[in-house]
């Protein structure tokens, strides 16, 4: 399935036309959930299941404490079945970036 075109604006860091929505999926899911609209939200919502969107959820570690936390919130998942919540994670991320 070929990406539609108004979700480029969520993809300035890599070629639009290069992306595969079935190799690329959970980096294309948690980019809509970080930085989408309400139009991409739905789309997304439209296009894959909720299961897998609830993986990329638990497994992904692109989510700022905000986003995380209402996604966290919205499919009902417990905070340490998330992979970014989790303290190992949190400490290694603040090691890298000191501010």
């Amino acid at each position: 399935m070929k990406l539609p075109r108004f979700l480029k604006k969520y993809f300035w860091d890599v070629e639009f036309p290069r992306l595969d929505s079935k190799k690329d999926s959970s980096y294309i899911t948690a980019r809509i959930l970080e930085y989408g609209d309400v139009k991409a939200i739905r789309w997304l919502f439209r296009a894959l299941p909720k299961g897998k969107i609830k993986e990329v959820v638990r497994k992904s570690r692109q989510f700022s404490p905000k986003s995380i936390n209402f996604w966290s919130l919205f499919f009902n998942i417990k905070p340490n079945q998330i992979e970014c919540l989790r303290r190992s994670y949190q400490k290694t991320q603040k090691s890298h970036w000191p501010h």
